[in-house]
Protein backbone atom coordinates (compact mmCIF):
# COMPACT_ATOMS: atom_id res chain seq x y z
CA UNK A 1 0.00 0.00 0.00
CA UNK A 2 1.22 3.49 -0.78
CA UNK A 3 2.09 6.27 1.58
CA UNK A 4 -0.63 8.85 1.96
CA UNK A 5 -0.48 11.54 -0.70
CA UNK A 6 1.47 14.70 0.08
CA UNK A 7 -1.04 17.39 -0.75
CA UNK A 8 -0.27 20.48 -2.79
CA UNK A 9 0.07 24.05 -1.55
CA UNK A 10 -2.58 26.72 -1.65
CA UNK A 11 -2.56 29.53 -4.21
CA UNK A 12 0.21 32.13 -4.15
CA UNK A 13 -2.16 34.87 -2.98
CA UNK A 14 -4.99 33.03 -1.28
CA UNK A 15 -5.80 29.41 -0.63
CA UNK A 16 -5.63 26.64 1.91
CA UNK A 17 -3.22 23.76 1.65
CA UNK A 18 -4.80 20.39 0.93
CA UNK A 19 -5.14 17.67 3.54
CA UNK A 20 -2.64 14.83 3.44
CA UNK A 21 -3.89 11.39 2.53
CA UNK A 22 -4.17 8.55 5.03
CA UNK A 23 -1.43 5.94 4.92
CA UNK A 24 -2.07 2.39 3.82
CA UNK A 25 -0.78 -0.71 5.59
CA UNK A 26 2.81 -0.10 6.65
CA UNK A 27 2.88 3.48 5.35
CA UNK A 28 2.83 6.87 7.12
CA UNK A 29 0.21 9.52 6.64
CA UNK A 30 0.81 12.23 4.08
CA UNK A 31 1.74 15.75 5.07
CA UNK A 32 -0.74 18.57 4.75
CA UNK A 33 -0.01 21.20 2.13
CA UNK A 34 1.24 24.67 3.00
CA UNK A 35 -0.90 27.75 2.50
CA UNK A 36 0.09 30.62 0.21
CA UNK A 37 0.05 34.24 1.35
CA UNK A 38 -3.34 33.99 3.08
CA UNK A 39 -4.84 30.68 4.14
CA UNK A 40 -4.64 27.71 6.45
CA UNK A 41 -2.28 24.78 6.22
CA UNK A 42 -3.77 21.40 5.45
CA UNK A 43 -4.16 18.65 8.03
CA UNK A 44 -1.82 15.68 8.06
CA UNK A 45 -3.15 12.25 7.17
CA UNK A 46 -3.58 9.34 9.58
CA UNK A 47 -0.72 6.88 9.77
CA UNK A 48 -1.36 3.39 8.49
CA UNK A 49 -1.45 0.21 10.59
CA UNK A 50 1.64 -1.92 10.89
CA UNK A 51 3.61 -4.23 13.19
CA UNK A 52 4.54 -0.91 14.74
CA UNK A 53 1.98 1.76 13.92
CA UNK A 54 3.07 4.32 11.36
CA UNK A 55 3.42 8.03 12.04
CA UNK A 56 0.74 10.55 11.25
CA UNK A 57 1.48 13.24 8.70
CA UNK A 58 2.64 16.72 9.63
CA UNK A 59 0.24 19.63 9.41
CA UNK A 60 0.99 22.23 6.76
CA UNK A 61 2.11 25.73 7.69
CA UNK A 62 -0.24 28.69 7.66
CA UNK A 63 -0.07 31.57 5.21
CA UNK A 64 2.87 33.96 5.06
CA UNK A 65 0.57 36.84 6.00
CA UNK A 66 -2.36 35.25 7.78
CA UNK A 67 -3.52 31.72 8.53
CA UNK A 68 -3.50 28.80 10.93
CA UNK A 69 -1.22 25.80 10.79
CA UNK A 70 -2.84 22.47 10.00
CA UNK A 71 -3.35 19.74 12.57
CA UNK A 72 -1.03 16.75 12.65
CA UNK A 73 -2.46 13.38 11.72
CA UNK A 74 -3.05 10.63 14.26
CA UNK A 75 -0.62 7.76 14.52
CA UNK A 76 -1.53 4.36 13.16
CA UNK A 77 -2.55 1.17 14.93
CA UNK A 78 0.17 -1.24 16.10
CA UNK A 79 -0.74 -4.80 15.12
CA UNK A 80 2.32 -6.84 16.14
CA UNK A 81 3.06 -9.62 16.77
CA UNK A 82 6.13 -7.91 18.28
CA UNK A 83 6.88 -4.23 18.75
CA UNK A 84 3.15 -3.55 18.47
CA UNK A 85 3.22 0.02 19.73
CA UNK A 86 1.06 2.70 18.21
CA UNK A 87 2.38 5.24 15.74
CA UNK A 88 3.55 8.71 16.66
CA UNK A 89 1.14 11.57 16.06
CA UNK A 90 2.22 14.08 13.45
CA UNK A 91 3.37 17.56 14.49
CA UNK A 92 0.99 20.47 14.13
CA UNK A 93 1.88 23.03 11.50
CA UNK A 94 3.26 26.41 12.52
CA UNK A 95 1.58 29.72 11.87
CA UNK A 96 4.44 31.48 10.10
CA UNK A 97 2.65 34.73 9.23
CA UNK A 98 1.74 37.73 11.36
CA UNK A 99 -1.56 36.29 12.57
CA UNK A 100 -2.59 32.71 13.11
CA UNK A 101 -2.77 29.80 15.50
CA UNK A 102 -0.49 26.80 15.48
CA UNK A 103 -2.02 23.45 14.60
CA UNK A 104 -2.63 20.74 17.18
CA UNK A 105 -0.34 17.75 17.33
CA UNK A 106 -1.85 14.45 16.26
CA UNK A 107 -2.89 11.84 18.80
CA UNK A 108 -0.68 8.81 19.25
CA UNK A 109 -1.95 5.59 17.72
CA UNK A 110 -3.32 2.66 19.68
CA UNK A 111 -0.99 -0.18 20.51
CA UNK A 112 -1.95 -3.84 20.45
CA UNK A 113 -3.23 -5.15 23.79
CA UNK A 114 -0.35 -5.03 26.28
CA UNK A 115 1.66 -2.55 24.21
CA UNK A 116 2.00 1.19 24.58
CA UNK A 117 0.28 3.75 22.44
CA UNK A 118 2.31 6.11 20.30
CA UNK A 119 3.58 9.47 21.49
CA UNK A 120 1.49 12.55 20.80
CA UNK A 121 2.62 15.09 18.25
CA UNK A 122 3.96 18.52 19.16
CA UNK A 123 1.69 21.54 18.73
CA UNK A 124 2.70 24.20 16.22
CA UNK A 125 3.85 27.70 17.15
CA UNK A 126 1.57 30.71 16.90
CA UNK A 127 1.89 33.66 14.52
CA UNK A 128 4.67 36.25 14.65
CA UNK A 129 2.41 38.99 16.01
CA UNK A 130 -0.62 37.18 17.39
CA UNK A 131 -1.68 33.59 17.75
CA UNK A 132 -1.92 30.70 20.16
CA UNK A 133 0.33 27.69 20.12
CA UNK A 134 -1.33 24.41 19.21
CA UNK A 135 -2.16 21.78 21.81
CA UNK A 136 0.03 18.72 22.05
CA UNK A 137 -1.35 15.38 20.94
CA UNK A 138 -2.82 12.93 23.44
CA UNK A 139 -1.61 9.39 24.04
CA UNK A 140 -4.30 6.69 24.27
CA UNK A 141 -2.42 4.41 26.68
CA UNK A 142 0.96 3.28 27.87
CA UNK A 143 4.42 4.63 28.50
CA UNK A 144 4.65 7.07 25.60
CA UNK A 145 4.65 10.79 26.32
CA UNK A 146 2.01 13.32 25.44
CA UNK A 147 2.98 15.93 22.89
CA UNK A 148 4.27 19.31 24.02
CA UNK A 149 2.09 22.34 23.50
CA UNK A 150 3.28 24.86 20.95
CA UNK A 151 4.65 28.25 21.94
CA UNK A 152 3.04 31.60 21.33
CA UNK A 153 5.42 34.25 20.03
CA UNK A 154 4.53 37.89 20.79
CA UNK A 155 0.87 37.83 21.89
CA UNK A 156 -1.03 34.63 22.56
CA UNK A 157 -1.41 31.60 24.77
CA UNK A 158 0.83 28.59 24.77
CA UNK A 159 -0.78 25.28 23.86
CA UNK A 160 -1.66 22.70 26.49
CA UNK A 161 0.37 19.53 26.74
CA UNK A 162 -1.13 16.26 25.59
CA UNK A 163 -2.58 13.86 28.15
CA UNK A 164 -1.68 10.21 28.68
CA UNK A 165 -3.95 7.26 29.37
CA UNK A 166 -3.08 4.49 31.84
CA UNK A 167 -2.07 0.99 30.76
CA UNK A 168 -0.33 -2.14 32.12
CA UNK A 169 2.84 -1.05 30.31
CA UNK A 170 3.17 2.00 32.54
CA UNK A 171 2.24 5.62 32.32
CA UNK A 172 4.15 8.17 30.30
CA UNK A 173 4.60 11.84 31.01
CA UNK A 174 1.98 14.39 30.14
CA UNK A 175 3.17 16.92 27.60
CA UNK A 176 4.71 20.20 28.69
CA UNK A 177 2.65 23.32 28.21
CA UNK A 178 3.83 25.83 25.63
CA UNK A 179 5.16 29.26 26.54
CA UNK A 180 2.92 32.30 26.48
CA UNK A 181 3.72 35.24 24.23
CA UNK A 182 6.67 37.49 25.03
CA UNK A 183 4.41 40.50 25.39
CA UNK A 184 1.24 38.94 26.72
CA UNK A 185 -0.29 35.53 27.10
CA UNK A 186 -0.86 32.49 29.29
CA UNK A 187 1.46 29.55 29.40
CA UNK A 188 -0.16 26.26 28.51
CA UNK A 189 -0.91 23.67 31.18
CA UNK A 190 1.05 20.47 31.57
CA UNK A 191 -1.18 17.45 31.25
CA UNK A 192 -1.70 14.74 33.87
CA UNK A 193 0.07 12.76 35.21
CA UNK A 194 2.43 15.74 35.35
CA UNK A 195 1.74 18.36 37.93
CA UNK A 196 -0.46 21.00 36.35
CA UNK A 197 1.48 24.21 36.03
CA UNK A 198 0.12 27.54 37.12
CA UNK A 199 -1.03 29.73 34.30
CA UNK A 200 1.08 32.80 34.07
CA UNK A 201 1.80 35.95 32.10
CA UNK A 202 4.94 37.07 30.35
CA UNK A 203 5.10 40.83 30.04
Amino acid sequence: MAQGDQRGPGGLLYGNGGNGGNGGIGQPGGAGGDAGLIGNGGNGGIGGPGATGLAGGAGGVGGLLFGDGGNGGAGGLGTGPVGATGGIGGPGGAAVGLFGHGGAGGAGGLGKAGFAGGAGGTGGTGGLLYGNGGNGGNVPSGAADGGAGGDARLIGNGGDGGSVGAAPTGIGNGGNGGNGGWLYGDGGSEAAPCKVSARWYRR
